[in-house]
């Protein structure tokens, strides 16, 4: 049974490749523009642009399972050349903010919903991987790399930061292990703050790193540089905090399915500190 993972040159999608390979699947790799060497061996290679339906049925070729990153606009394009190559099973990494008693209004929500939508409609099997606020975010600090200093407006803001390895271990057991039609919040360590965040990225360099905390103006332009405009405005809107959803509507499928906690956002600093160097 070979196995397409979407994405794979992604922190999510990569981790799910290697993850699939370690555990002996067959898998297929697929990116937009794959290049020769870029995966692992072990792995075929197909291209596959989520944004060009033209490219689906030779990715999906011979494919049972398919580890799918969202993307609405064609959601239903891919759903159906997944049911015409016979695919049995799509784990698609959605977001836990389809359960957050603002997903209605809330962007992020509405284009994940999206995606699910798709694949129900179609009758496919599926399972929805729903995490959080994704550590990688972090990763727009760029300032950090350049400066050593991270300029906020919400030194004290609140996340609860999932790494990508929790993310994609969630999925390789859905792609693997899981009966279909099931549905995995995966929803990080915390809640920490930003402050608790830049000193375990310091921790984690073995240097200072300043924070200074600037004004509300100044930090809503230079998040408008990396982020569309809605999702700046609710983020202000919170006061820069990402709140964790309440058990009652999500509990953590981490320590459930993998048998021990979440990563922590240190545990996140260590395996990236050479993305800040």
């Amino acid at each position: 049974m070979t196995i397409l993972v979407t994405g794979a040159r992604g922190h999510v999608g990569a981790a799910v490749l290697d993850g699939l390979l370690a555990a002996g699947a067959t898998v297929r790799a697929s990116s937009r523009t794959p290049r020769p060497g870029e995966f692992p061996r072990g792995a075929e290679v197909v291209r596959a642009d989520l944004a060009d339906p033209s490219t689906f049925p030779e990715a999906l070729a011979d494919v049972r399972t398919v580890f799918l990153y969202a993307h609405p606009a064609t959601a239903t394009e891919f759903a159906a050349a997944a049911r015409k190559a016979g695919v049995e099973h799509v784990v698609l990494l959605s977001s836990g903010s389809v359960l957050a008693a603002d997903a209605a209004t809330n962007p992020i929500a509405a284009q994940h919903r999206a995606a699910e939508r798709a694949l129900d409609d179609a009758g496919l099997g599926r399972t929805f991987v729903r995490p959080g606020y994704f550590a990688t975010n972090a990763l727009r600090w760029r300032s950090i790399r350049t400066d050593r200093v991270l300029r906020t407006a919400f030194p004290d803001a609140i996340t609860a930061p999932v790494h990508e390895r929790d993310i994609a271990a969630v999925a390789v057991h859905a792609l693997l292990d899981d009966p279909r039609n099931a549905a995995y919040p995966v929803l990080g360590a915390g809640p920490v703050t930003i402050r608790d965040q830049v000193a375990a990225i310091a921790e984690a360099l073995g240097e200072p790193v300043r924070l200074a905390e600037i004004d509300v103006d100044t930090y809503r332009a230079d998040l408008l540089t990396q982020l569309p405009a809605p999702v700046v405005d609710r983020l202000l809107q919170t006061g820069g905090s990402v709140p964790q959803l309440p058990a009652e509507v999500a509990v953590d499928a981490v320590p459930g399915l993998l048998g021990r906690p979440a990563l922590t956002f240190a545990d996140w600093a260590r395996d990236h500190a050479a993305d800040f160097r």
